[in-house]
């Protein structure tokens, strides 16, 4: 049994020994090389630059109070939509103590002296209708009462806007109803029922009511770095990706680049706008971030290659042309190219359509595409 075992061994280690020294053996022979098999087709090549940006609304106006006092009544809601000319919101007047005296002081003069004009002028139209007084006096004192009468209404007037912002005659289009300069969206009411405003001023920019755009009309704005702004002009297409619809695609025009770059972490950043053609059924909203992909250049039905199968040298450059779908074997053939959209690159002469290329290494088998 002794016997039978240690054969046995002897056999299972002979075995080993030999399977040791076949494969050490065959990890010595030479590997085969495979590589890429490119084919020179005809394509479509575009070089673009992204721009990160945001989209707004063209026209955005912050509408003012045109007059001080406190906010009385609010009739629209931020997203409603508004006419120009349209109602916002209201103002309350809360007058000036000193004004308000001088006002009601200026009333009661004007009254006073109405009253004594036209008693003069009453007894001065008895005496001309007898012939006692020239007709130059009674004209004299027909102006006064007429001047009395106006400085009245005046006085009155001044009173009213001191007290209500608006005169009698103007209740309709005071400044005390805050309206829409323009048809669109109301994007945002700043003020709530209660808030006091300030009036647009010498000294003051005036308290925003709402804030109102039109967002049928919208913008791309965003910033290009100094090295790729001189390639742009405007009229060139653009796509926007505009991520908060789910990376929608939507057709622009670049129409405005910035005569003058604004520095920016060590570079200089120039800002371009592009008109944005968002269908109506598509709800965007200010501010949405968005990437602007501009068409550098662009060639139609050219011959191309992948560019890494391209050998680019101070002297020249030339591709290694393969003779059969393995590419074991190769000529050199020397190439001219032309634009390249960091893919593919155009040949301009050297190679016909159909000629295949050898690229880069691999260890897959060999495959033409």
């Amino acid at each position: 049994m002794k016997k039978v075992l240690r054969w046995v061994f002897l056999i299972l280690l002979g075995v080993g020994v030999v399977a040791t020294f076949v494969f050490l053996w065959k990890r010595q022979q030479p590997q085969p090389v495979s590589y890429d098999v490119v084919r020179v087709e005809r394509k479509d090549l575009e070089k673009f630059t992204i721009v990160t940006g945001k989209v707004e609304p063209r026209d955005e106006v912050a509408i003012k109070a045109q007059i001080q006092g406190l906010v009385a009544e609010i009739y629209k809601e931020a997203g409603e939509r508004v006419k120009k000319g349209e109602a916002i919101a209201k103002i309350r007047v809360v007058p000036d103590m000193q004004s308000l005296t001088n006002a009601q002081s200026r009333l009661r003069l004007a009254e006073y002296n109405l009253r004594n004009v036209e008693q003069v002028f009453l007894r001065d139209s008895a005496l001309f209708s007898k012939k006692v007084i020239a007709q130059e006096d009674y004209d004299k004192s027909k102006l006064q009462y007429m001047q009395a009468k106006e400085e009245l209404q005046t006085a009155q007037d001044n009173l009213s806007i001191v007290t209500e912002g608006v005169t009698a005659a103007a209740k309709e289009s005071g400044n005390t109803i805050v309206r829409s300069s323009l048809s669109g969206t109301i994007l945002e009411i700043p003020v709530k029922v209660g808030n006091s405003v300030q009036s647009v001023g010498a000294f003051s920019e005036g308290t925003t009511i709402a804030t109102v755009a039109d967002m049928t009309d919208m913008l791309f704005v965003g910033k290009i770095d100094e090295t790729e702004v001189g390639r742009l002009r405007e009229g060139m297409p653009m796509k926007l990706v505009i991520g908060a619809l789910n990376d929608q695609r939507f057709d622009a025009t670049l129409e405005y680049i910035a005569p003058k770059g604004t520095e920016s972490n060590g570079a200089m950043m120039f800002q371009i706008k592009g008109a944005a053609r968002i269908p109506d059924s598509v709800a965007v909203r200010d501010g949405y971030s968005a990437n602007a992909e501009i068409v550098l250049l662009s060639k139609k039905d050219v011959l191309a290659i992948a560019e890494a199968a391209v050998h680019i040298t101070p002297d020249s450059t030339y591709v290694l042309l393969a003779t059969d779908s393995t590419a074991q074997t190769v000529t050199t053939q020397p190439i001219t190219i032309g634009m390249s959209d960091g893919i593919n690159i155009e040949v301009v002469d050297g190679l016909k359509e159909g000629d295949l290329v050898r690229g880069n290494q691999k260890q897959n088998p060999v495959s033409v595409r």
